[in-house]
């Protein structure tokens, strides 16, 4: 199933899972529909080219923060087996959501738990690829999830990560306007009945990622890095969304300012060291 038969399908769902309609703002304003859309298909584009289209895809994966398991649902409908996790508050909702989509593919292939990743550690060389979507920046202590993750690798493992680029400058100034300085929290768990350190969307640059990358035990993969959302709303009103997806695509590939400091989303790959 392509990305853009996915959004589809999921656009529908929506309707169905009304719940869902604040996280995935498709069915608010239309003058924001094109912007949106573009954004989530990178995204999904990204995973499907090393995830599904891959000569060397991986037969163990695990989504950790898999949130209402989007990811592992695509995958599914490719075919592809993934474990997810997640300490999200709507982590009932990924089970209706199963019913929804066994209508177009496996969705045996998805299966979800809600865990700490500090207290279920995975058992060492379990997993080919680790997806971390809108997750690295809220996993705290940082050194000893990636520490984690290296253990649970194989041989060759990989991770894949989507994530903010904390060097965009309007998103620096909106977090700081909603959390000053204060980027590691705790909060408590309803379900675990138990505080949990968390990071406080405390996002960082690619230079960043890299050094604490580097520092436990990883690598960025040459050539994975892209950066995506560079044009905002406003500028989707009077042109057409493929050219602007162009016209982003050309920016992203040059080094520079506009490149490192006004995209927003940022996704690359991490590899086991051997």
């Amino acid at each position: 199933m392509s990305p853009e038969q996915f959004f589809e399908l999921m656009v529908k769902e929506l309707e169905v899972h009304t719940e869902m309609q604040p996280y995935y703002k498709f069915l608010g304003k239309q003058s924001s529909w094109h912007f949106r859309r573009n954004y989530f298909l990178q995204r999904l584009r990204y995973i499907k080219k090393h995830l599904v289209d891959s000569v060397s895809a991986a037969k163990d994966i695990w989504d950790c923060g898999c949130g209402y398991g989007t990811t592992c649902l695509f995958l599914a409908m490719n075919g592809i087996k993934t474990y997810g996790t997640t300490l999200e508050f709507y982590y009932d909702t990924v089970q209706k959501r199963i019913e929804y989509w066994s209508r177009y593919g496996d969705t045996s292939l998805f299966t979800c738990t809600y865990e700490n990743l500090f207290d279920n550690r995975p058992p060492p060389a379990s997993y080919d690829w680790i997806i971390v979507q809108d997750t690295l920046h809220h996993l705290e202590p940082i050194d000893e999830a990636l520490q984690i993750f290296n253990e649970s690798l194989k041989r060759h493992g990989k991770i894949l990560a989507v994530e903010e680029n904390g060097n965009n400058l309007i998103q620096r100034l909106k977090l700081y306007k909603y959390r000053g300085n204060k980027r590691i929290i705790t909060i408590w768990d309803e379900k675990l009945k138990k505080d949990i350190l968390i990071g406080n969307e405390n996002i960082r640059s690619l230079d960043s990622w890299e050094q604490l990358f580097k520092k436990n035990g990883f690598h960025l993969q040459g050539g994975s890095t892209q950066y995506i959302r560079y044009f905002l709303p406003f500028n989707y009103r009077f042109s057409d969304p493929e050219k602007l997806l162009e016209k982003e695509q050309h920016i992203q590939a040059g080094k520079g300012l506009r490149r490192e400091y006004f995209f927003f989303g940022l996704n690359f790959i991490a590899e086991k060291n051997l």
